[in-house]
C-alpha cells in the first residue's frame, strides 16, 4: 500500500485523534500502565500477541477487559489450571443420542481478545493448543476446521514468585509471542490516585466504544505504510546481529548470550517500531521508536548462558548494553 507523503501524514494525524479518544477512554478506568496500554495497541495494529509478567493485583485483567470494551471486542478471561484439557479451551463435539450424531460446542478461544490467566499453570497439550491456534488462526474440531474472529489477539500472564505446580513455556513457544511485558508496580502518586477511584464497591465507568472490529484492517494498512528508512532498516538488523555475533560490535558478552536473538525479532522490531511511530502521530520510524519497542520484542529472544546466570546478568541486561553500544543512525 503506497501513499505519498500529504496523504500519509494527513491520515496518521486524522487516525492520532482516535487513538487519543481510545486512551481517554480507558483512562476513565485505569490509572497508569500508560505503556502496557500502547503496548497492547502496538500489538493490536501488527496483528500480534503478548505475553505479561507480573505479579497478581496490577490490573492486567482490567486493562484487557477495558481495551476490549472500547474496541467493541468479544473477550474471554480463561484462567488456566493444571487440570485444564484442549478440549475446554477449544471446543469439542458433543455427541446427541436422539439423532445420533455430533455436534460442535465451540470453546471459549472463539472471541476477539483472550486473556490467558497463568498461563504456565496448564500443561503441554493446552499451551500448544493455544500457540497452534494463535499461529495457524484456525481451529481444528473433530475433521473441520473454523477460522478464528478477526482480530484475534491473546494476552497471556505469567506470574514471577509462584514456581510450583507450572509447566514454563519453552523458549521456542515463547518466541512466538511478539512482545513480553514486564509490569511493575505503580508509582506513589498513581496509587493515591487508584485509592481514591477503586477504594468502593461502585468502580465501573461507563466505557463509550471508540473504535469498531472493522476498523482493525483499515489501521493496519496504515501501519504498514509508515515510511521506514534504509538506515532504519540496518540499525534493527545491527541490533539483532549483536545478540548472536556481539563480538562484531566491540562487544565481550558472547560467552554471556547462549542463543541470539531469532529472525522473528528482526520482524517484529520493523513492526512494532512503525506501530510506535503510529502512535506518536508520524508516519515515518526514528532510532527512537526502534528503542522503544526493543526491549519488549528482544528480552525473551535472547537466551543467557550459564556463565551469565553465575554473574547474576540477565537477558535484559545484555540488550540493554547492546542498545547502548551499537552506533544509532
Amino acid at each position: 500500500m503506497d501513499l505519498n507523503v500529504q496523504e500519509l501524514n494527513a491520515r496518521v494525524e486524522r487516525e492520532g485523534l482516535l487513538f487519543t479518544r481510545l486512551r481517554a477512554e480507558i483512562a476513565k478506568t485505569l490509572i497508569g500502565q500508560a505503556e502496557l496500554v500502547d503496548r497492547l495497541l502496538v500489538a493490536l495494529l501488527c496483528n500480534n500477541h503478548v505475553l505479561i509478567e507480573g505479579v497478581p493485583g496490577l490490573a492486567k485483567t482490567l486493562t484487557v477487559t477495558t481495551l476490549a470494551r472500547t474496541i467493541r471486542a468479544a473477550f474471554q478471561r480463561i484462567q488456566f489450571t493444571p487440570d485444564l484439557l484442549p478440549g475446554d479451551l477449544l471446543g469439542t463435539l458433543i455427541f446427541n443420542p436422539k439423532s445420533g450424531e455430533f455436534s460442535t460446542r465451540k470453546g471459549p478461544i472463539f472471541a476477539n481478545l483472550i486473556l490467558a490467566d497463568e498461563i504456565n499453570r496448564a500443561p503441554a497439550k493446552v499451551q500448544s493448543a493455544l500457540l497452534e491456534a494463535m499461529q495457524e488462526r484456525q481451529v481444528t474440531i473433530g475433521d473441520q476446521s473454523y477460522p478464528l474472529d478477526d482480530p484475534f489477539m491473546v494476552l497471556a500472564t505469567q506470574n514471577p514468585i509462584e514456581q510450583e505446580g507450572t509447566y514454563p513455556l519453552p523458549a521456542a513457544q515463547v518466541d512466538r509471542f511478539m512482545l513480553k511485558l514486564k509490569i511493575t508496580y505503580p508509582s506513589a502518586v498513581e496509587e493515591r490516585a487508584i485509592l481514591k477511584r477503586m477504594a468502593r464497591s461502585d468502580r465501573e465507568a461507563e466505557i463509550t466504544p471508540v473504535i469498531e472490529p472493522a476498523d482493525i484492517p483499515r489501521l493496519r494498512q496504515l501501519v504498514d505504510a509508515i515510511y521506514m528508512d534504509e538506515k532504519i532498516e540496518e540499525y534493527i538488523v545491527n541490533l539483532v546481529t549483536a545478540t548472536r555475533q556481539p563480538a562484531q560490535f566491540g562487544l565481550e558478552i558472547a560467552d554471556l548470550i547462549q542463543y541470539g536473538a531469532s529472525p522473528r525479532a528482526t520482524i517484529f522490531l520493523a513492526m512494532g517500531a512503525k506501530a510506535c511511530a503510529l502512535l506518536a502521530g508520524r508516519g515515518y520510524v526514528t532510532p527512537q521508536d526502534i528503542k522503544t519497542i526493543a526491549m519488549d520484542v528482544l528480552r525473551h529472544r535472547v537466551i543467557v548462558s550459564y556463565e551469565a546466570e553465575a554473574e547474576e546478568k540477565t537477558s535484559e541486561d545484555l540488550v540493554r548494553l547492546i542498545l547502548d553500544t551499537v552506533p544509532v543512525p
